[in-house]
């Protein structure tokens, strides 16, 4: 009997599982050294800022895959469901990173060449790199708007990125995004320093680079938060929750479901609910893992189910 080929395991099947994060790191990488060696030859601010801004990436990528790592350990005694949660920390210190390092470098050397602007140099260097960088980001950020795209669904793209639990993902698409819009203000900068004469104008562009990742980092810190904080699951699976407990007939009322990602792909749903009062104690317990194990098939995701009996007039909050 012809055996089928085994699922891909180790080294092989992480890079495949986050091909993504490493398809921008390695690019970040090269476009950074390349960026630097083209600002110490140019001596272009614009350029210099955007070297810096590639590293900060790689060095984000790098704590996105840490914390990818650190998240999937098992539960334990003191953390029992998990260390899921990890990743959003991790996500969290990116976008501190971006802004405290990538915006506050990039205005402070757009800054330092606005106050004693350098004399220009030949600019075809950064063209060169430029349009480099540029194709290398731009591969990533197609590859991040596809895999983005598979999992959004019917979703607009900014209700999908807020409703995502993932921030590897939209943190990767923001980073390129940006990256893609500060290659052009960088392009724009050089040319414009040459074109009419003033060393100045890179400067600027260096500020309006550190403004640009500023505003990213504001974006990915406040979805980060939400996310550390403790966000609840679609809508639309709590519904298909409240549905499932409520079509037994032995529940009278199903008083709130309450539900919090634990991981990207682990949630935990709380749920009270008024059994019939002539339901035998053994009745309620089959009734029980009976509940449990339909929400489980309906969604794998949903890793804990706490299922309380409780009469409607006794719930304070309702959720």
């Amino acid at each position: 009997m012809k055996r089928s080929p085994p699922e891909p395991r180790g080294a092989f099947a992480y890079v495949r599982a986050n091909l993504v994060l490493f398809g921008a790191l390695f690019a970040n990488l090269g476009i950074a050294v390349a960026k630097f060696v083209a600002a110490g030859i140019s001596g272009s601010s614009s350029m210099l800022t955007e070297g810096v801004h590639s590293l900060v990436d790689s060095g984000n990528q790098l704590l996105l895959l840490y914390g990818q790592a650190r998240a999937k350990r098992p539960p334990d005694a003191f953390h029992p469901f998990g260390y899921g949660r990890e990743l959003y920390f991790w996500a969290f210190v990116v976008a501190i990173l971006i802004f405290a390092i990538g915006a506050g470098v990039s205005i402070y050397e757009g800054w330092v060449h606005i106050a004693a602007p350098e004399p220009l140099r030949d600019p075809t260097i950064n063209y060169i790199v430029l349009a480099v960088a540029f194709v290398l980001e731009g591969s990533s950020w197609v590859l991040a708007v596809r895999e983005f795209d598979k999992r959004r669904g019917s979703m607009g793209w900014w209700t999908a990125i807020r409703r995502s639990k993932d921030p590897a993902g939209f943190i990767i698409l923001f980073e390129d995004s940006a990256a893609l819009l500060g290659l052009i203000v960088a392009a724009g900068g050089v040319w414009a320093s040459h074109a009419f004469g003033d060393a100045r104008i890179d400067g600027v562009a260096s500020i309006a680079i550190g403004i640009l990742l500023a505003l990213v980092a504001i974006a990915l810190a406040r979805e980060s938060k939400g996310l550390l904080i403790g966000e609840s699951a679609d809508p639309a699976l709590v519904e298909t929750i409240r549905s499932i407990v409520a079509r037994d007939p032995a529940i009278c009322t199903v008083n709130h479901v309450r539900t919090i990602h634990t991981a990207p792909e682990a949630i935990f749903a709380a749920i009270s609910a008024d059994f019939a009062d002539d339901l035998p104690m053994g009745a309620a317990e089959a009734l029980i893992e009976e509940i449990e194990a339909a929400i489980k098939a309906a969604d794998p995701r949903v890793r804990s189910i706490y299922i309380r009996p409780e009469k409607r007039e006794d719930v304070q909050d309702p959720g």
